[in-house]
């Protein structure tokens, strides 16, 4: 077969020549159309670098290019000279051995000459690929530290927080509900919510008029907070600022001369473990960014609290990481409050109509990261709601349960593990999982490529999505006939006053009887609820529910983690067509559970449920001599009359002396 014959083209770094080269277009798979066959330069005589890509510690140009811009090769470029001297041939030596590209900028996009090794030419050889504009340097220094994104949402997520305006008209529904109710059990937990909202409303009303709380018998007096100004968004301003570390309360002024601006803020429990986590050893895993419908000095200032020492986002930041969206759905304009009104699902926010960075119907990835600084690919989302993002986003995002300090303020603490504990574990578990897959499947096979294979034997890159199992957890909410009143407002409350009380008679159904009967947001955590998923587990009355399959995978990580042992998931060959993925789980080195699957997600869960069911057989093997024997049909079923290995997370106070035991039997609540 006789040689190929390209398109000839000069090649030049800005107005240095280097050399003369062939260029040979490649078709657009995705398309049975002819065009796409000609060359992406804007002279298809002509290659004109504008720049050289940072040199990468670790990956290879092309691994970084298949991560954020998949199968984006767009032409092959070959020297036409054989001279080693050839300023083009130094040009391809540098970028093969510093790991790096020559850049041709073209509007938003970017081409990437990747310097490739050759089985066959003897010329310097390179693929051509396209990206997005700036988007190559931001991951490829994300890729290089180990580091993903991670999006966090605000209200009901990690803060609740109340104006007396939303007090009032939370406190009036309830009292018209209570009035209405005839079972006594409802009223006496509808009485106790009230009661809640009450004391915190009579809190926030000692800090509107002195600026002064009582608690505990002692008083505590507003401290002055400077708050760094935000460039072109706030000046520098100074917050009367009450903290109540343990009982997870602030109050905050939004606007310090006008005192109607006065906030009450409840702070999630465990944030401080996942904010620990996330800036442990001066090491960032995650780079944080924040997705909220609220108002934007609302959302600077609850994130300000939530990151005093700006750790997660430095104050230069702020402006492009806080990121303020409104929703379209169903909304209408007041002029005046200037305020929008949106009714998503059973509830009611509100939110500044004025909001800058706000366009879409929906909150996105590709909204967050619209200067091209990170690739959803390389995102994971922190949010109780699930429906509010771009359906594309919606795999990415891990759904926690609604904060409700007032309606079910033990729920956080009802279970081993805390909701941002879990969440934690689940960041935790999908960055280790991605750069497993990165570094085991897609650079071993990207440093098999050569300048003659083909486009399609390039590996498929990692997602972020492959080792998060999202599920619409509001979904469940939706079959509930009753669900609680929201507790926290949003955004505008902090700033301007309502003009007319809010009607939210119509923003929840009727409450449930008991905490154990509501449908949670978040099937990792709360262990006593439905699940929606498709394992079963048995709760402490017998009744059958399900349990989500990342648990499985959660309560693994965990009991590694409180055994100081080292869990490992190991992807192995591909098998056959109907079981394509195969993973080993090794706890301390040692192989203890196989599982397969039709996905990546599947395989892991399965492997994590299998070990779990070893280690129960181990420990029951272990502890049989000594209490003369074991009920084995726990050893079949992670469940039972007893809940299994759940046992010990319902019990009494009078059985805390167990807890020795709890890491080799929990099985059920964590997320790694």
């Amino acid at each position: 077969m006789g040689r190929r014959v390209g398109i000839s083209c000069k090649v030049y770094h800005g107005d240095v020549f280097l050399g003369e080269a062939e260029a040979f277009p490649i078709s657009n798979n995705n398309s049975s159309s002819s065009k796409g066959q000609g060359l992406p330069f804007p002279n298809s005589n002509e290659i004109r670098i504008d720049h050289l890509a940072p040199p990468s510690e670790r990956c290879p140009p092309l691994s970084v290019l298949q991560t954020i811009s998949p199968f984006a090769v767009r032409c092959k470029v070959q020297a036409k000279s054989l001279s080693e001297l050839s300023l083009l041939h130094r040009l391809y030596l540098s970028c093969f051995q510093e790991r790096k590209s020559a850049v041709v900028v073209i509007g938003n996009e970017e081409l990437h000459l990747v310097a490739m090794p050759s089985k066959v030419e003897k010329v310097s050889c390179f693929w051509c690929c396209s990206v997005q504009t700036g988007l190559y340097a931001s991951c490829l220094g994300m890729l290089n530290l180990r580091c993903l994104a991670i999006v966090f949402d605000l209200d009901e997520t990690l803060i609740v927080a109340n104006t007396m305006k939303s007090f009032e008209d939370r406190i009036e529904a309830l009292s018209r509900r209570i009035d209405g109710e005839n079972d006594p059990i409802r009223v006496s937990g509808m009485s106790a919510e009230l009661k809640r909202y009450i004391e915190d409303k009579d809190l926030l009303k000692q800090y509107i008029e002195m600026d002064t709380v009582s608690e505990g018998g002692r008083s505590i007096s507003a401290q002055n907070e400077e708050v760094p100004p935000v460039p072109g968004i706030q000046e520098k301003i100074v917050r009367p600022i009450i903290r109540l570390p343990e009982r997870n309360i602030v109050l905050t002024r939004i606007n310090p001369e006008n005192r109607d601006t006065s906030v009450i803020v409840r702070l999630r429990p465990a944030w401080e473990d996942l904010r620990s986590y996330l800036t442990a050893k001066g090491r960032r895993r995650f780079e944080v960014y924040v997705c909220t419908m609220a108002e934007r000095d609302y959302a600077l200032e609850m994130w300000r609290l939530l990151d005093p020492d700006a750790h997660l986002i430095s104050s230069k930041q702020l402006v492009d990481r806080v990121v303020c969206v409104k929703s379209g759905k169903n909304f209408h304009v007041d002029l005046n409050s200037v305020c929008v009104f949106i009714s998503v699902g059973d509830s009611l926010t509100r939110t500044h109509h004025a909001c800058s960075k706000s366009h879409g119907l929906k909150k996105s990835l590709q909204h967050v990261f619209q200067d091209s600084v990170c690739h959803p690919r390389m995102a994971m989302v922190i949010d109780d709601r699930l429906q509010v993002w771009d359906d594309k986003d919606q795999p990415r995002v891990h759904v926690v349960p609604p904060f409700t300090p007032y309606y079910a303020p033990q729920a956080e603490m009802a279970n081993a593990v805390p909701v941002l504990c879990v969440a934690r574990n689940v960041a935790c578990n999908v960055r280790g999982g991605f750069f497993k897959e990165f570094d085991e499947n897609l650079l071993q096979k990207i440093y098999e490529v050569n300048y003659e294979n083909e486009i399609v034997d390039l590996p498929t890159a990692p997602d972020v999505s492959d080792y998060l199992i999202s599920e619409d957890v509001n979904s469940a909410q939706n079959n509930n006939r009753e669900a609680p009143i929201v507790e926290g407002m949003t955004g505008s409350e902090a700033e301007h006053r309502m003009n007319r009380p809010v009607n939210i008679s119509d923003e929840r159904q009727t409450k449930p009887q008991t905490l154990s009967n509501r449908s949670s947001p978040d099937d990792e955590m709360l262990i006593d609820q439905p699940f929606a998923s498709n394992r079963n587990l048995c709760n402490e009355s017998g009744q059958s529910n399900l349990l989500a399959p990342s648990m499985f995978i959660s309560v693994l990580q965990e009991i590694g983690r409180r055994c100081d042992s080292k869990v490992d998931f190991r992807f192995i060959n591909r098998s056959s067509k109907d079981l394509q993925y195969s993973v080993e789980v090794l706890f301390s080195s040692e192989k203890i559970g196989i599982g397969m699957g039709r996905t990546m997600k599947e395989a892991q869960s399965q492997a994590a449920e299998n070990a779990l069911r070893n280690l129960a057989r181990d420990y029951v093997s272990f502890i049989a001599p000594v209490t003369g024997g074991v009920d084995t049909e726990t050893t079949k079923h992670p469940c039972g009359n007893e809940n299994g290995f759940l046992k010990e997370n319902y019990s009494s106070q009078d059985e805390s002396a167990k807890k020795e035991d709890l890491p080799v039997t929990s099985t059920s609540e964590n997320s790694k």
